[in-house]
């Protein structure tokens, strides 16, 4: 649905705060002007005084007028907010173009033997998100018990950054296309390379065979290796918005690019970022980087009526083995179990400590960069920036979450490989691109399970709200935006390292400078991708989602900027290469 044109958009700052003075009870220009013609002692309007007696302040003299420049820093924010462009927010029209509503999320309701909803509780969740009234969400018609996550979340308001309503997700792919069906072979392919040591992609067969497939599909928007996209543009320093999207069968995807994204930084050395391989401190404690994974081998969902239960809902997450040994993240099967338990904000939180331990430098336009009085702390330091990088979480998650429930409607690539099932075994025909239908990856699923589902690496696959945008991606887009802020992305990581073949210790890395902005972009993709590889979301979930919460990221430290006392000015590179100053 198409929004109205802003009508405040075009008014300069003096002419907003006018507007907001017409429609707000206690008005900041007649407080500014009462104030003016008084000394500070007769500071007396009935308009302070209610402000005062809201924030059950007893004033000194001066008091009062620092109660003013607060409420008229609220105002500035609120004028920011006011200004921004307001979006369109389209959809691919999926929902609509199918009756069946096989191109949309549906998982938690129940379906019909082919994994189809049952139109009649479908139209309970439609009705909900229609009418948007709390009873009506309480109305929707679940099938086996499993809960919807969260679906109101994208109609709360924020006091912080652009409203949920004021970002969006450009159109998915459709469920008909040539790059739907490419980004489902991928995903194949993640799958049957789970267990595949990222320092084995140049050897390994498996990853082989996914980069030669991958570079046949009609419609690939990943990384690819020809003289224009990510990897010459990434050397030149100025990667473009097509670049980090990528392009249709230009260049080869190779070992080096496949399962990547095109960020700045993203292609250069390990697969691993540094911020999820260094062990570091958390205060007093020291925090390793191992962690409790899966052993090889183990997927999930494979068999059709488990599917079936778990698209119906069934929740069967509680048959997890374990393997004894921790280790450090080696492999995409690793990097899923990691995005399956992580707490949304951790990878970034734990970026920050590693960059304050390594006494990383701030960004040069921060005041206290060069100041030979000042250190930071309460502005400008640990206290500050660790605060921050998580605070923009919550606010990642609601723009995001009105994508999911209210725009898009995008279905899971579980529901998706139920679709390539049943037409492969002509239980049913569904307008699927041939590319995935004809591909070696399904094949081989197929001969290794005797299925062409897609093989999941959690036990009830993905969580229950839709796929696109992705959560997890857009809180990465968010919080590495704000450490790209405080931080300088052109220092260089101190001491890199991998880890050892079978994952139980660290080995120095000998390659390429890793510098902080790349090793942050990297960072925020293997979140992104770590959910790819785990099955439960597309490839345009993860790279879109990114720059949604970038943009989430933008409007608060915008707003933030009006809080400080001294002059600063952040300079960021966005994910698509462009540096902007805040």
């Amino acid at each position: 649905m198409k929004k109205s044109k802003n009508p405040q958009k075009s008014l300069s700052p003096s002419s907003r705060r006018s507007f907001l003075s017409q429609v707000g009870g206690v008005t900041a220009a007649t407080i500014a002007a009462q104030m003016a013609s008084q000394p500070a002692v007769a500071q007396t309007t009935p308009n302070l005084e209610a402000i005062k007696k809201k924030v059950a302040l007893e004033a000194s003299p001066q008091d009062p007028n620092r109660i003013i420049k607060a409420y008229m820093c609220r105002v500035d924010a609120a004028s920011m907010a006011l200004q921004r462009s307001l979006v369109e927010q389209r959809s691919n029209g999926d929902d609509e173009r199918y009756p069946n509503k096989i191109g949309s999320y549906s998982k938690a309701l129940p379906h019909n033997q082919l994994g189809e909803v049952e139109l009649n509780a479908y139209a309970t969740l439609v009705r909900a998100r229609t009418s948007q009234k709390p009873d009506d969400f309480e109305l929707i018609q679940l099938g086996l018990g499993r809960k919807l996550t969260s679906p109101q979340a994208g109609l709360a308001m924020d006091l912080e950054g652009p409203d949920s309503h004021h970002v969006t997700l450009p159109p998915a792919p459709r469920f008909d296309s040539a790059e739907e069906a490419g980004e489902m072979v991928e995903l194949y392919w993640m799958a049957l390379a789970r267990d595949v040591h990222f320092s084995d992609y140049d050897s390994n067969p498996i990853i082989a065979a996914a980069a030669a497939e991958i570079s046949r599909l009609s419609d690939f928007r990943g990384p690819r290796n020809n003289a224009r996209t990510a990897i010459a543009a990434q050397v030149e320093g100025v990667p473009t918005l097509s670049a980090l999207r990528g392009r249709r069968g230009n260049g080869e995807v190779s070992s080096r690019t496949v399962f990547r994204n095109n960020t700045p930084g993203d292609l250069t050395g390990p697969w691993l970022s540094q911020f999820l391989t260094l062990d570091f401190s958390f205060g007093a404690n020291f925090v390793s980087q191992k962690m409790k994974t899966l052993p090889a081998g183990t997927n999930y969902m494979t068999k059709y009526q488990d599917w079936l239960a778990v698209q119906n809902g069934a929740d069967p997450s509680g048959d997890i083995q374990y393997d004894p040994t921790p280790r450090y993240i080696r492999n995409l099967r690793d990097m899923a179990q990691w995005v399956h338990v992580d707490a949304l904000y951790q990878a970034y939180l734990q970026a920050c400590l590693i960059l304050l331990e390594q006494g990383a430098r701030l960004d040069s336009g921060l005041p206290i960069y060069d100041s030979k009085v000042q250190a930071g702390f309460a502005q400008f330091g640990g206290p500050h920036i660790l605060s921050l990088v998580t605070e923009v979480a919550t606010r990642a998650l609601k723009a995001v979450w009105y994508q999911k429930w209210f725009v898009h409607h995008r279905l899971r690539p579980e529901e998706f490989g139920g679709r390539v099932h049943n037409q492969m075994s002509r239980a049913a025909e569904y307008p699927i691109h041939s590319d995935v239908l004809n591909s070696r990856a399904v094949a081989e699923v197929y001969s290794k399970y005797g299925t062409y589902l897609l093989p999941m690496a959690f036990p009830e696959g993905s969580p229950t709200h839709a796929s696109y945008g992705s959560g997890h991606a857009t809180v990465a887009g968010a919080c590495s935006t704000i450490l790209k802020a405080f931080f300088d992305e052109s220092d260089v990581i101190k001491n890199p390292k991998v880890p050892n073949a079978d994952g139980t210790a660290l080995v120095p890395y000998v390659g390429a400078e890793l510098t902080v902005g790349g090793e942050l972009n990297k960072v925020a993709s293997n979140v992104a991708n770590g959910r790819n590889g785990a099955g439960v979301h597309w490839r345009t979930d993860a790279i879109n989602s990114l720059r949604l919460g970038e943009e989430v990221a933008i409007g608060i430290l915008e707003e933030q900027k009006l809080t400080y006392n001294d002059d600063v000015k952040m300079t960021l590179t966005k994910f698509d290469g462009t540096k902007i100053t805040i």
